[in-house]
């Protein structure tokens, strides 16, 4: 059982064991309390004989009376003001034992005046304050005010550089943060300001985080970190109380590292009068951060480091110098820092003498830090299902595989049909990657089907980083994605729905090869759509791309897109046609085999190559 509901079951116990104790303590002390009776009565029992002994108080009269059972307790309340001596002597004539008692009400008082409000208050801070604090995330409503900053102690939990790996030019520049916080003087001396703030900018995954913290380790300075969320809260004016007592903390541990992730949250492009409600606290805590950066002294030794995936939304206030001075890039690693990434992640992965991480840092082009320890954990994962002693090369082969297709599904059932129109369609694709000049080259080619909607899939391995490509090489990445739904037409003179997702990556990069590579001739070299960054429409932020063209030039860009991939789907359809043996037997072999490695389908077409040249006269 989780400790939460012991903890709550313990506390139900507890409350049922008190309830239970006053039922049955009222229950069973009725019977022994005196019996309440008139003064009125009392006076009658004391001339008719019957009362035995009387205590007299300031408000009471106790005692004892006669009945045909025996004595009975009783108690009467004494009328106020009357005269004691009286009541004395009637005792007395009767021959009535009596003394008298000074009632002590200090304690009766202090509980019903003291103890029983502050108990009434405790309970409803405990079930009313704390429940409500559950319903708005863990806060106590009187320290709505106060950031949910994490300060992290580098002694115990260190990140340095050796720790972030394939980010050189980044560190390169955060070392001169560093070193001011190591030697401030230094800096002081000259008369030089260091930068208030540095923003990591990059796509999710690359490291932001743990750079930041990689800083902190280096200089040995507190790091707080706070993601930009946990400023906004249900009331107003919450988050810009939470900035005032984040910079407060920061300035009495300084010097330290203030780490903002996803910034964009609280610093997107200001909307104007029209901005209510959320968009307008937002506004108002993105207000304070930009006072507090304004105000407080860099001297001071305290930086603001902030990260986002999207600077494009960022209101260009906070990016001005004198707040976030420097924009750092942390981009995808090529594949040098992607081989240095995994050595990172493997250093605690017992791998075997086999594993060639060069080879597997190339065989994730466009993989970023956190997806490439995925791969790692993946392939550990794997080899400890097969009760493996060490992570081979073959694990990393099928983690790269998952992590990029999905998790394989032999047991998906498919009609013999279907896996032929699916094996085809996957040969088409490779036949076309192998026949074109600028394709990169066939890794794998499987009809297994993978993650949610794959049938198949034919892996690709660049031979390289790219950073630019060209207009041949554009046309021979389209072409590779028509060659499925061509291979479908060319076997069984038909089509399946098979080709939606390739279709609709050719026609995305046929449009863009129109409207923003400029690779039109009858559109010439321009581009079309301008970026309209954050605006406000309709009271909403809107992103993207705004049309800047005349529908003549629209219809053109439609007629150019169709032209670009029917010429494409053209060419491709005459190599398939010429090639239709070829493309026969290998689908056959797929079939057969399920998976066909890159190696053992090139040797394939070498061998039909020096087959046809020996048949030539």
């Amino acid at each position: 059982m989780e400790e939460g509901k012991k903890k709550k079951l313990w506390l139900y116990a507890v409350y049922g064991a008190i309830a239970l104790a006053i039922i049955l303590s009222i229950q069973f002390a009725n019977p022994f309390q005196p019996k309440e009776i008139d003064y009125s009565e009392f006076l009658s029992r004391l001339d008719a004989g019957e009362i035995t002994k009387v205590v007299i108080t300031d408000t009471r009269v106790e005692g004892k009376y006669r009945t045909e059972e025996g004595e009975q307790d009783f108690t009467a309340s004494r009328i106020p003001g009357a005269e004691i001596q009286d009541l004395v002597s009637a005792l007395e004539e009767k021959g009535v034992a009596f003394s008298g008692r000074i009632e002590n009400t200090f304690w009766r008082d202090f509980l019903f005046t003291w103890i029983l409000p502050l108990g009434l208050i405790a309970f409803i801070w405990f079930f009313v304050f704390r429940r409500l604090s559950r319903r708005i995330g863990g806060a106590s409503p009187i320290s709505f005010g106060q950031s949910k900053v994490k300060l992290y102690d580098s002694s115990v939990d260190r990140v340095t550089f050796d720790d972030v790996a394939g980010l050189d030019e980044a560190k390169q520049e955060l070392r001169e943060i560093i070193d001011f916080l190591r030697n401030p003087q230094k800096y002081r001396s000259i008369g030089a300001r260091i930068p208030k703030g540095v923003l990591l900018v990059g796509p999710p995954g690359t490291g932001k985080t743990l750079m930041a913290r990689a800083v902190a380790g280096e200089a040995g300075v507190p790091f707080f970190s706070i993601s930009g969320s946990q400023f906004m809260e249900m009331f107003v004016g919450v988050g810009a109380a939470r900035v005032r007592d984040l910079f407060e903390q920061a300035k009495a541990k300084a010097p330290c590292i203030v780490f903002i992730d996803e910034i964009e949250t609280i610093g997107k492009v200001r909307g104007g009068i029209i901005a209510s409600g959320g968009t307008e606290e937002r506004e108002q805590t993105l207000n304070q951060l930009l006072s507090e950066m304004d105000g407080f002294d860099p001297q001071t030794g305290v930086i603001i480091l902030a990260a986002t995936n999207r600077p494009e939304v960022l209101d260009s206030a906070i990016l001005r110098p004198g707040r976030f001075d420097r924009q750092i890039m942390i981009d995808r690693p090529d594949i040098k820092g992607r081989e240095e990434i995994l050595k990172v992640h493997v250093r605690k992965v017992k791998l075997a003498d086999s594993v060639d991480l060069r080879k597997i840092a190339a065989r994730t082009p466009g993989f970023a830090g956190a997806e490439l320890a995925n791969v790692v954990n993946e392939a550990a994962l794997l080899a400890a299902r097969k009760n493996k002693k060490q992570v081979e090369e073959e694990d990393f082969e099928q983690a790269i595989d998952r992590v990029v297709g999905g998790l394989e599904l032999k047991s998906r059932v498919m009609s013999e049909k279907e896996r032929r129109v699916v094996a085809f369609h996957e040969v088409g694709h490779a036949l076309a990657a192998s026949l074109l000049e600028h394709a990169d080259p066939v890794h794998r080619i499987t009809v297994i089907p993978r993650g949610i909607g794959a049938l198949g899939m034919t892996m690709q391995l660049p031979e390289e980083d790219r950073y630019i490509m060209t207009r041949p090489e554009l046309e021979d990445r389209l072409a590779v994605l028509l060659g499925g739904r061509i291979a479908e037409e060319v076997i069984f003179g038909e089509v399946s729905t098979g080709a939606q997702n390739d279709l609709e990556k050719a026609t995305i990069l046929a449009r863009k090869m129109v409207e923003d590579y400029g690779m039109s001739d009858r559109i010439g070299p321009v581009t079309l759509g301008l970026e309209r960054g954050a605006r406000l429409l309709m009271g909403e932020f809107s992103y993207g791309k705004e049309a800047n063209y005349s529908e003549a030039t629209a219809e053109l860009i439609d007629q150019e897109v169709k032209g670009i991939i029917m010429r494409n789907y053209g060419r491709v359809k005459s190599l398939l046609e010429e090639r239709r043996e070829l493309l026969e037997e290998i689908a056959e072999l797929l079939l057969d085999k399920e998976t066909l490695e890159g190696e053992e389908f090139r040797a394939l077409l070498q061998e039909r190559r020096e087959g046809s040249r020996a048949a030539l006269p």
